[in-house]
């Protein structure tokens, strides 16, 4: 596995300390992890890594080549010699598998129905934890995914745990699906993967004890972004 470096968008000048160091952003699915990742290494001229699209790139490796999921030790081989390529500028997201551009791919229906079992096979995260730790260094980053916090980075600077409300995890999902998508499936959908991640043996989803939990149901984007910006900034300057 290797991954492609990036650079990132200059923070601002504005006279406060830069935050530098490692974000941690964590939670289940459709609390806007993503978007909200995003946004906040764009505010903070830092890199951004999103380590659910690593494991997505994995499960599509297994795919394609018709491995069983549940043949443990032939997917760990799989995800082992599968080349994923990663950009961490948080304006040119993009993933390869073997070279070729796998962006839609990876958000197709068939690997989203069997990327918590992939993920949940120990050699699986142990390979891709140890590539996402040499992909985090020691240069300012915003990481998300599951287990940011609690093991890929315990001693990241900032740390955040985002929840929503199953109704507003459904929905947005649905909307990112596209027109048509029936919510109730998607809430089912959601309600199975968070079953799966919070009880896998490897690594389960689960807030690190440090982390500061942040609610998305009732605010936008921008007003995350902002609350996550106070916070790191605030921490910047006590640490100047």
């Amino acid at each position: 596995m290797t991954s492609e470096p990036a650079g990132s968008t200059p923070a601002p000048n504005d006279g406060r300390p830069r935050f530098t160091g490692v974000v941690a952003i964590d939670g289940p699915s459709g609390t806007g992890k993503s978007t909200v990742a995003r946004m906040l290494a764009r505010r903070l001229g830092a890199r951004y890594l999103d380590t659910g699209a690593m494991y997505r790139a994995a499960t599509l490796a297994v795919l394609d080549g018709a491995i069983d999921v549940r043949n443990t030790a032939r997917v760990a081989e799989v995800v082992a010699a599968a080349r994923i390529d990663i950009s961490t500028d948080p304006d040119r997201v993009g993933v390869e598998l073997a070279g070729r551009p796998v962006d839609a791919e990876i958000r197709s229906a068939p690997v989203t129905a069997s990327v918590s079992a992939v993920s949940a096979i120990p050699a699986v995260r142990a390979l891709l934890v140890e590539h996402q730790r040499r992909l985090i260094g020691r240069e300012t980053i915003v990481v998300e995914g599951r287990d940011i916090g609690s093991v890929v980075c315990p001693d990241a600077q900032a740390k955040f745990y985002l929840t929503a409300s199953a109704e507003a995890r459904a929905g947005r999902r649905a909307r990112d699906l596209g027109h048509g998508v029936d919510v109730s499936t998607v809430a089912a959908d959601l309600q199975r993967r968070d079953k799966l991640d919070s009880t896998r043996a490897a690594s389960p989803l689960a807030r690190a004890r440090d982390a500061v939990e942040v609610d998305t149901t009732d605010l936008s984007v921008d007003e995350v972004v902002d609350r996550l910006v106070d916070i790191v900034r605030s921490r910047a300057a006590a640490d100047a």
